[in-house]
């Protein structure tokens, strides 16, 4: 799906309800589980996603009624709060990221669940195939592999020629699976910056309180530019990453547009909350009794790229007028 066909599916499905469809008699049970800490009073109020499913026909505390269960950033509550929603017989189970995506799959074989974020899902057993789920979960895919890693460090190229070693900060890629068992996916960011001959280091965190060690460890190294891997825990340490970058002059990527609004250098990567909205389609498609099993799994198909020039004033860096041209977004 091509960019314009990308933006005219959402912006139809803002518009205005599913042509022919009626909101189904009587109250319908959405569950929303995640790893990340609870959203504040407000921030559900402004919520995107909840505003299309009212547009749809779902009125929370009307006709639909959501079970919000929060892991406030620790990951290991999942399973139970998984449980808790099977428990409490929600209608489908929205999940975001791999691991609540195990943890609902793990607990019920028969609700519904709609994910997002997930990497691998035929081999970690959350489908059956993309084209065709045939299980009880289906969703947005999170498949950016090497390209993408190759893209941000090109544009890292364009940006400052003379930059030759490089680290990135990221999480360990192993994906849990339906079974019981472990995958270990490949790193990206590491076959892309060795192909495009960099000295490169890869600096690995699992927890808030191992980022200063990978700190040190990036200004020993002497690396010039710093690619952050976009995921909960690092979207959640945004800020604290953008201070030690900027505060010792290194440029900075991201395949998230968060980094670029927090004052990192530059961003590419899939529309966030555009694929977040999209998963959002399928549940509204579930609660009026579609199969998750017949819902292809779909992909990112819309890539943007953010730069911040105020940024770039701090590191001193003069932006090419070929990468602002490209540029979806300008922060200035």
């Amino acid at each position: 799906m091509d960019r314009r066909k990308f933006v005219a599916m959402i912006g139809s499905a803002l518009a205005a309800p599913l042509a022919g469809a009626q909101v189904p008699a009587g109250k319908r049970k959405l569950g929303i589980l995640s790893p990340n800490p609870a959203p504040t009073p407000e921030q559900v109020a402004s919520s995107a996603n909840l505003a299309f499913l009212r547009k749809q026909g779902w009125i929370e505390g009307q006709n639909l009624v959501i079970e919000r269960a929060y892991g406030g950033g620790q990951e290991d509550r999942l399973p139970d709060l998984a449980a808790e929603l099977v428990r409490k017989r929600v209608d489908v189970i929205w999940a975001l990221g791999p691991h609540a995506a195990i943890a609902a799959a793990r607990a019920t074989q028969t609700i519904p669940i709609v994910f997002w974020g997930v990497g691998f899902p035929v081999e970690t057993g959350l489908i059956d195939s993309l084209a065709r789920p045939g299980r009880n979960a289906t969703g947005m895919a999170w498949f950016t592999g090497i390209e993408l890693a190759t893209k941000l460090i090109q544009f890292v190229r364009e940006i400052a020629p003379d930059v030759r070693r490089l680290s990135t900060i990221s999480v360990p890629t192993i994906y849990r699976t339906v079974a019981g068992g472990e995958l270990t996916a490949p790193s990206d960011v590491v076959n892309a910056a060795r192909s495009l001959g960099f000295e490169f280091q890869r600096h690995v965190v699992r927890q808030r309180d191992e980022f200063d060690a990978a700190f040190a460890a990036i200004l020993k190294s002497r690396s010039q530019a710093v690619i952050v891997s976009a995921n909960s825990l690092t979207l959640r340490e945004t800020p604290r990453i953008v201070e030690f970058a900027n505060g010792n002059r290194l440029i900075s990527a991201s395949d998230a547009k968060e980094y670029v609004n927090a004052g990192g250098l530059f961003s590419y990567g899939p529309d966030i909350p555009g694929t977040i909205l999209a998963s959002f389609v399928y549940v509204d498609k579930i609660l009026r009794g579609a199969r998750p099993a017949d819902l292809p799994v779909e992909q990112p198909s819309r890539y943007e790229l953010a730069v911040n020039l105020k940024t770039a004033k701090i590191l001193g860096l003069k932006i090419p007028q070929a990468i602002l041209i490209r540029a979806d977004r300008v922060v200035e």
